[in-house]
């Protein structure tokens, strides 16, 4: 009967892509152009493309392009809509960037944007290119841009290598790998070579000392090397992916990749050995498999241990190892290069008489099975014992050895019993129902014995019936030849369902012990996720992995300082070994090369920001984390600890965020409700103190001073008020301006003015540039931003010190400082000092809450612009406050007369 592939694809995966499709069809599609260094045509090819696009009609627009002088890219540019660049101001120079905002704005179908791993000006909504480009992608701007294959994070110590020079520039490869389309731009070394000694590289002046430097022959055909290998590698990536949603289950051999057959006898670690030099000298990626068929799970402890070692050795050597489950080995192994395109399989030449002539070998069975694989068979040494071994399917003749000699006992007792039991029935029953109890026997033997039992009962059960049973009785003779038919058809019925039952016995045990496994991590994730505090997870993960892998287990958690602590003291858990674990993110102790002698293996636990802790476990037997599943299992425990971890620490974060809000919302009401209540009594006994002296009788020398003292502080406290009122206002959002366009030598005149008292003694000086503009501001919320500067540099600075106000366009901002020569800034409160309630003096007689510079930031940052101290050049302070400049309207020109 024709066995039929089921290829339908998985409904899961399937309803996985789709949202997949429709996720990626909002966003914008990204083509990199790809090379091995500069000069080799990428921005050539890429304006070449778009040109070709606008001539068939399609919309597009250039948003920067770098042509570094080359008349050729530049002429391409011709003709094309450019995006204009924004001007930046960065330490006193001016320079022009891709503009990001202007660009969203345009929403063009397509936008070029070149260099890809470029380096933003500060001050720039992102510090890379790469991100802009991202955030053009997410509104669905389609976008062309280039790249070079040093600039690929992941190579960059690899170029710095090659070339001696290490690139700065880098982008994630998550990013390149993420682009919808890679077009490879390719030039032989000594072309280029050429280019740029020709002038189309870099301008004369360049040329030559990049010729002695980063372009040597040697360097660019390494580079050229490595963008080919990088590219190939996306290649293969997509080709895998094709594969898959298409169900497409043979092998198509793009890429040389090996699977090795780890087989259970010595003579495996031969097999790998040579598996591992062929990946060598091919340069290609391999696998290594252990597939566990029925006849080898009762292998002994050393064998099995044998085994494990095996496969430890080949991930040493670079391979990726599995752990397979299948009916017989080449089956297996087959399935496993399917499904990951691998196109040579490596297996060990059984030796002669390992197995009966009728039984073929693992090379015979794989190639009738899989004729597009290319099969190579390792040959054996001369030394016996280190002869390679097949994968399971060649020895099943030790299948009998492997089960213990009492199962075969109790297979013939228990067919003895049968005969036994059934001889007073024979003359009542019919004897296909007596052969029926028989077969019973053998499918309860099968599934309670296994294999070989069964094979056994099915002999001794066609044996017993016909002694027993058929005529003549106790005696082998068979009176009619149609019962010759029988025994064979009972023999062969006997041994399939044998077979059978015991191959499902082998699946069911698998299968169960997959499902244990998912139940574990199960169990485990939705425990870890009720946990709301680190002291209660340590303990719920210790006691969970202590009782899922029989060790025992221990947490290391990181404290505020990102050191290791322990939970309490542990005798053999060596903290040195955890922290180094915790620095590298790398596992340590038993089963790596790092501290291997260590009872404990020590995993990092990390996770997408950082690194939580350290996960310490002792085995109860070594060999129970060389088992691969158990190592990953064990991994994935960390993985949901690391997540647990995360989780707990943002919980608390979320909760101090949402305290410090109360905590900062009933201040706000407090400092209102005070500000409110207490401005009527202050205004009262400020309109007292002033009418005093208008009483009669007139008032005395000494009562005129305390009347003008009470006068002061009433007036003071009511500035403190107004401070608290303005504050709460601000963080109830209620802050509106009034923008006016208005020159700025008013708001400083106006200031001055209002602050004249408190300047008194002091010495005054303005520094304002000729020809400001006009600028947009609040001019009432400016004043009071003036005023409360000023009343800082009076406040901390000594009589006859000099204060001076200055104001100068910065760029496209006009900065304004108020500066003095008094003590300065402590170091390192620069930005302290701007919180509320923050003093430059903790401990001082000098009035005030520390709400004035609070108050200044708050309408700075309103307006658009930005404040911050700074030391004077030589002594005191300097406070500095940037407000956009714009373009002011048009005033009309008056009418001649």
């Amino acid at each position: 009967m024709p066995t039929y592939r089921d290829n339908r694809p998985n409904p899961d995966a399937l309803l996985q892509r789709v949202q997949r499709e429709a996720a990626q069809a909002e966003r914008g599609r990204l083509r990199i152009y790809f090379g091995s260094s500069a000069g080799v045509g990428k921005t050539f090819a890429m304006l070449a493309a778009a040109r070709k696009l606008q001539s068939e009609g399609a919309a597009l627009l250039v948003g920067v392009v770098e042509t570094h002088g080359r008349s050729d890219t530049a002429a391409l540019v011709d003709g094309l809509p450019l995006l204009p660049q924004k001007e930046i101001e960065y330490r006193g120079n001016t320079l022009k960037e891709f503009d990001l905002d202007a660009a969203l704005a345009a929403k063009p179908p397509l936008i070029l944007v070149d260099e890809l791993a470029h380096s933003n000006v500060p001050g720039s909504r992102h510090p890379k290119r790469w991100q802009d480009v991202e955030e053009l992608l997410a509104a669905g701007i389609d976008v062309f841009s280039t790249l070079n294959v040093q600039h690929l994070e992941s190579l960059n110590d690899v170029v710095g290598g090659i070339t001696g020079i290490r690139v700065n520039e880098t982008l994630p490869d998550t990013f390149f790998d993420s682009a919808d389309e890679v077009v490879l731009v390719d030039v032989p070394a000594d072309e280029l070579l050429a280019r740029l000694k020709a002038g189309k590289v870099y301008v004369a002046e360049k040329a030559g000392q990049a010729a002695q430097n980063f372009f040597r022959k040697g360097n660019l055909m390494a580079l050229r090397e490595l963008a080919l290998r990088r590219t190939a590698n996306r290649v293969e990536d997509e080709v895998q992916a094709y594969r898959s949603e298409q169900a497409i289950a043979g092998v198509w051999k793009t890429e040389a990749a090996l699977l090795c057959g780890v087989g259970p006898d010595a003579g495996a670690e031969l097999v790998v050995r040579s598996a591992a030099r062929l990946a060598n000298q091919l340069n290609v990626e391999w696998h290594a498999a252990y597939v566990e068929t029925p006849a080898l799970q009762r292998r002994s402890e050393a064998e099995r241990e044998r085994i494990l070692r095996t496969l430890k050795l080949a991930q040493e050597l670079g391979a990726t190892t599995a752990v397979l489950t299948a009916h017989d080995g080449a089956q297996g192994l087959i399935a496993y290069a399917r499904s990951h395109n691998l196109s040579r399989l490596v297996i060990g030449r059984a030796r002669p008489g390992t197995r009966l002539p009728w039984i073929r070998g693992l090379h015979e069975l794989a190639a009738r099975q899989a004729p597009d694989i290319d099969i190579l068979e390792i040959g054996r040494s001369e030394r016996g014992s280190e002869s390679p071994a097949s994968v399971g399917v060649e020895i099943r003749s030790d299948d009998a050895q492997r089960t213990p000699l009492r199962y075969y006992v109790l297979t013939v007792a228990a067919c003895a019993l049968t005969a036994l039991l059934l001889t007073p029935l024979r003359n009542y029953f019919d004897l296909a129902n007596i052969a029926m109890v028989f077969l019973l026997v053998v499918a309860l033997l099968a599934v309670r014995l296994g294999r070989g039992p069964a094979v056994l009962a099915a002999f001794v059960s066609v044996a017993a019936f016909d002694f027993f049973f058929v005529s003549p009785r106790m005696s082998f003779a068979v009176s009619d030849v149609q019962y010759l038919v029988t025994f064979v058809v009972m023999l062969a019925v006997g041994l399939i369902i044998g077979q059978m039952t015991a191959s499902l016995r082998f699946q069911a045990s698998v299968a169960l012990s997959r499902e244990e496994r998912s139940r574990a991590l199960f169990e485990f994730a939705r425990e870890m996720s009720t946990v709301l505090e680190v002291s209660t997870l340590i303990g719920m993960a210790q006691t969970a992995v202590a009782r899922e892998f029989r060790a025992e287990a221990v947490l290391l958690v990181i404290d505020t300082h990102s050191q290791l602590q322990l939970p309490k003291p542990v005798g053999d858990v060596d903290i040195g070994t955890a922290q180094w674990a915790f620095d590298r993110n790398q596992p340590a102790g038993l089963g790596t090369d790092t501290l291997p002698g260590s009872p404990f293996l020590y995993l990092p636990l990390k996770t997408s920001m950082r690194t939580r802790g350290v996960l310490a476990v002792k085995p109860a037997t070594v060999r129970f984390l060389l088992i691969p599943e158990q190592r990953r299992q064990l991994e994935t425990f960390g993985a949901l600890i690391a997540i647990a971890l995360e989780r707990v620490h943002y919980i608390e974060v979320a909760q101090e965020a949402v305290l410090r809000i109360e905590s900062e919302r009933l201040r706000n009401s407090l400092l209102s409700a005070l500000s409110h209540d207490l401005r009527t009594p202050l205004a009262v006994l400020y309109g007292l103190a002033e009418t005093l002296p208008l009483t009669a009788p007139p008032l005395s020398q000494a009562q005129r001073i305390v009347a003008d003292a009470i006068q002061v502080e009433a007036k003071r406290m009511g500035a403190l008020v107004n401070n608290l009122l303005d504050m709460a206002r601000i963080q109830s959002g209620e802050i509106h301006l009034n923008l006016q366009w208005q020159p700025v030598e008013e708001v400083v005149g106006t200031a001055l003015a209002a602050s004249k008292t408190l300047l008194a003694g002091h010495c005054i000086e303005t520094h304002l540039a000729a020809g400001l503009p006009l600028v947009r501001y609040d001019a009432v919320l400016i004043e009071r931003v003036l005023c409360n500067l000023l009343e800082n540099a009076a406040k901390y600075t000594l009589a006859g010190s000099t204060v001076s106000v200055g104001a100068a366009p910065e760029g496209n901002m006009l900065r304004v400082s108020v500066a003095d020569n008094g003590r300065g800034l402590v170091a390192g409160q620069e930005e302290a000092i701007f919180e509320k309630f923050a003093r430059g003096e903790k401990e001082s007689d000098k009035p005030g809450v520390g709400l004035g510079l609070a108050i200044c930031r708050a309408i700075v940052s309103a307006h658009g612009g930005r404040i911050w101290a700074e030391p004077a050049s030589a002594t005191g302070a300097t406070f500095c406050f940037t407000l956009p400049l714009g373009v002011p309207p048009k005033v009309p020109e008056e009418p001649a007369e």
